[in-house]
Order: C-alpha cells, then structure tokens, then sequence
C-alpha cells in the first residue's frame, strides 16, 4: 500500500515554495513547518483548507484557459 504523501510538503511542491516560505505565509515558526512535515504534530484544518484552496484554483485556471481557446 502506498502511502500519501505529506500535506506540507504536498503544498510546497504545488506551490513551489520552500517549507520556511510556507511559515512565512501561516505566521508560524520554521519549526513549526516541520513539525508537521516530519508528522510530529498533526497538520491543522487551516493548511488542509489552503491546500483545496490552491486544487480549486488549479481547476479554475484549467477550464478558464480551455474556455478562452
């Protein structure tokens, strides 16, 4: 079985931001960052929200370039 990968970094990847970046714009330390990386801590709900976030945008911008050509 596989296993899924890890949320944060999940989103840096999608995001192309490095994991102190992604602190930077949550307002939480480095350490912080990976914790949840290193599956220490649990990853709260807010960056799972930030991470459908960005898939929805990911789909909005999809089918408004398929619309336009």
């Amino acid at each position: 079985m596989e296993s899924e990968e890890n949320l944060v970094k999940k989103t840096c990847r999608e995001l192309g931001i490095t994991q102190k970046e992604l602190a930077e714009i949550m307002g939480v330390s480095r350490q912080t960052i990976n914790n949840w990386a290193t599956e220490k801590i649990r990853t709260p709900k807010i960056l799972e929200v930030l991470h459908e976030l960005l898939i929805i945008k990911d789909k909005y911008e999809l089918a408004k370039k398929q619309f336009l050509n």
